[in-house]
């Protein structure tokens, strides 16, 4: 079966944009196809900073006959409405007689269109039939093409030349020069798919690097096209550049004694800004060692987007850094690592200046005995809003200091501590070091606290009061830094709910969800009770998203959406978010069980006795069954009765001691009276006095159950 290349060949496309370019590439000509009734049987994308590239293979020759049918009117309908039907089928007033003369079980051609009246009498509806021939894929290729290339969703786009005048030329991320269009099976030459984009004519020619291999190349199908391109100096597959940079850099640094610090995202960039990456390493002095590695870290990444490199006897960084090139160098890359080193160097003394003047005192500030108390004074004194509606960074300080001393004793941490700690969290936005590099906020905060002597606990928070900010972040587990991190979560989301500043569909400006989360995983992992509504402005709304936040969570360690709901719908401590995650821990373990899965279906038939009985008789079955008449009924009702009394008593007790396994334990007892009551209970009785005091004992399994969860919510 043939197979199609596409090649999309410009200038360099940004490296942020190239994967998603390559994913919308194929979605969009492999959904195009699919359309059109091309099936296939796989394809591939493709992506180098010069060129867009995509494989579908196992295409048809042709897309298959189609016969659409469509369904109008009755034959009784009145006839504008009949007409009406003609014409949308694109069928001409003169032929809209046929509609008049038309008898059931009858049919007329007109053009492309069979319309045929089927049933009888005044029943009958008119049917329109339409026979679409197939059509050779390369007609179907050369229209899909163009109108995914037009319509391509670069974030950023540009016209470029004499044709950009016009706001109808081609729009693409940087100047296109050339597009490669082949069909064909493997066993034959394929076919150049002709059409033209604003004068870029398609072809079979693409060219290899820029420099080292700038030819015209002749290309036939994506094997043929790798293997062209990598004898050109161009790797076209993003994970194999990937692959040889993370081997050759290991390479060179094991070569020294050293390890490579993998960095998985500047890989990912440095991937898309080589066609041919060749690996050189190069060193800075050793005096710069004296910075934070992290600091040393952000500038060689940011800058040069360059890897560096530990010394495994020390666990520190080493004076060494590995960059990648995109070309093979005639002095072996000798220039290139010296220029490299140059920019460094300059930039690492400027990062050695600012760390050198975060721990001098501020000349204004010479009161304040510390430098990091006299950048939280300047931060206080400069008046730095946090939000217009919410005041100043030194008034959100202030509430986190208070609701960190608060929810300190909540958590086990000194409030002494975690207030000093809330004091000094925001002080390092204002060093020198944080305002160049942003991305080490908090972890200077703590070097600079640990060298001016503030007790450890204190300087672990300033880092970690951040933490954790994503699903795979570490979670503190310092209880002072556990006490200043909820303090800066939940001040950042009382705060924006009390303003109805709410995160709508996908935007999230304030990235709330992201501090409900690490709220949710701070009182989860680190096993802390805690009652959210206790807190001043804390909502029901707000506790609504926390839940949401809560189930998302739970979902993704692979619980039931539907376990969550239930006991969420039990409405009892709903705001501790811990016993929330343990009471669908244990109601998951019971429904594991056969006993907890009979409890939920004979509890649920329960359910639905009491939703039918309770409806119809316009009242609700609540209060304790009447035990004479218990006592007078069947043993199955006297055994039942008897195990809610004490399967309930020792449920609620478990509940009260937080130990929700032995709830369910203590519920799971009651299957077989359960089981054995629907089988020799008949609950509507003749008797009225006898039903309505069967239906209270339901309620009560009812009742029981709900001290865990709504077994109404359970699925199954």
């Amino acid at each position: 079966m043939p197979d199609l290349l596409i090649e999309l060949f410009g200038e360099e496309i940004p490296a942020r944009m190239q994967a998603d370019a390559a994913a919308h590439l194929q979605k969009a000509v492999t959904q195009a196809l699919v359309d059109r009734g091309c099936l296939y049987e796989g394809a591939r994308a493709l992506v180098t900073p010069r060129r867009l590239a995509l494989s579908v293979h196992g295409l048809p020759v042709a897309t298959p006959d189609i016969k659409e049918e469509r369904k109008g009117p009755r034959n009784n309908a009145p006839m504008p409405a009949v007409h009406g039907f003609f014409k949308s089928l694109g069928i001409p007033p003169q032929g809209f007689a046929h509609a008049d003369t038309l008898l059931p079980g009858g049919s007329v051609v007109l053009g492309e269109i069979t319309v045929e009246l089927r049933g009888s009498g005044a029943d009958a509806v008119f049917f329109a039939i339409r026979n679409k021939p197939g059509r050779p894929t390369a007609e179907v290729i050369a229209e899909i093409v163009p109108a995914v290339v037009r319509a391509f969703p670069w974030p950023k786009s540009m016209r470029w030349g004499a044709a950009s005048v016009s706001t109808s030329s081609l729009r693409w991320v940087r100047p296109l020069h050339s597009i490669v269009c082949t069909f064909g099976p493997e066993t034959e030459e394929p076919e150049v798919i002709a059409f033209d984009i604003d004068g870029i004519v398609s072809g079979n020619a693409t060219r290899g690097h820029r420099f080292m291999a700038p030819d015209a190349i002749r290309v036939k199908r994506m094997d043929d096209y790798i293997d062209s391109l990598e004898r050109a100096k161009v790797v076209a597959d993003p994970e194999e550049r990937k692959r040889r940079i993370l081997h050759d850099a290991k390479t060179l640094c094991f070569a020294q004694g050293l390890e490579l610090v993998e960095d998985e995202g500047l890989l990912n960039e440095v991937a898309g800004l080589v066609e041919w990456p060749v690996v050189l390493i190069g060193s800075f002095e050793e005096a710069f060692l004296a910075i934070p590695d992290e600091v040393i870290r952000a500038t060689i990444r940011a800058n040069q987007k360059c890897f560096v490199v530990r010394d495994p006897k020390t666990g520190r960084l080493a004076n060494r850094f590995v960059l990648t090139a995109n070309l093979e160098a005639a002095d072996g890359g000798k220039a290139i690592v010296a220029g490299n080193e140059r920019v460094i160097r300059a930039r690492l003394s400027d990062a050695l200046y600012f760390y050198e003047t975060d721990q001098k005192p501020l000349p204004d500030f010479e009161t304040f005995p510390t430098p990091l108390d006299q950048r939280m004074a300047k931060l206080r004194a400069l008046n730095v809003v946090f939000h217009e509606k919410l005041g100043t960074q030194g008034a959100r300080v202030d509430r986190i200091k208070a609701l960190a001393r608060h929810i300190a004793p909540l958590v086990g941490a000194d409030p002494d501590l975690a207030e000093r700690a809330a004091e000094l969290a925001k002080a390092d936005l204002m060093t020198e070091v944080v305002g160049e590099f942003p991305e080490v906020q908090g972890l200077m905060g703590r070097k600079y606290a640990v060298l001016q002597g503030e007790p450890e606990s204190v300087a672990a928070a300033i880092e970690d009061h951040y933490k954790p900010q994503g699903p795979s972040d570490r979670v503190p587990t310092d209880k002072v830094a556990v006490a200043v991190a909820l303090a800066d979560k939940l001040d950042v989301l009382v705060g924006f709910w009390r303003i109805d500043e709410k995160p709508t569909g996908s935007k999230d400006p304030f990235a709330l969800r992201r501090a409900a989360l690490g709220v949710i995983r701070l009182l989860v992992d680190n096993g802390l009770t805690f009652r959210l509504t206790a807190l001043d402005g804390f909502s029901a709304d707000l506790l609504s998203f926390f839940h949401d936040r809560l189930k998302v969570l739970l979902r993704d360690q692979g619980q039931r959406h539907d376990l969550v709901d239930a006991v969420l719908g039990s409405g009892e401590g709903n705001d501790d978010l811990l016993l929330v995650v343990r009471r669908v821990e244990a109601l998951a373990a019971l429904l594991a069980t056969d006993d907890g899965k009979n409890l939920l279906a004979g509890t649920k038939r329960a359910m639905n006795i009491l939703r039918i009985e309770e409806k119809k008789d316009g009242r609700t079955y609540s209060g304790a069954p009447d035990a004479a008449l218990i006592h007078a009924g069947l043993p199955e009702e006297r055994a039942l009765y008897g195990l809610l009394q004490s399967a309930t008593a020792h449920a609620r007790d478990h509940v009260a001691k937080e130990d929700f396994a032995g709830a369910m334990k203590a519920l799971a007892e009651l299957r077989p009276a359960v089981d054995a009551f629907f089988d020799k209970v008949t609950v509507n009785a003749e008797d009225a006095a006898v039903r309505e005091n069967r239906l209270k004992l339901l309620a009560e399994l009812r009742a029981a159950t709900a001290t865990v969860a709504d077994f109404a919510k359970i699925e199954g």
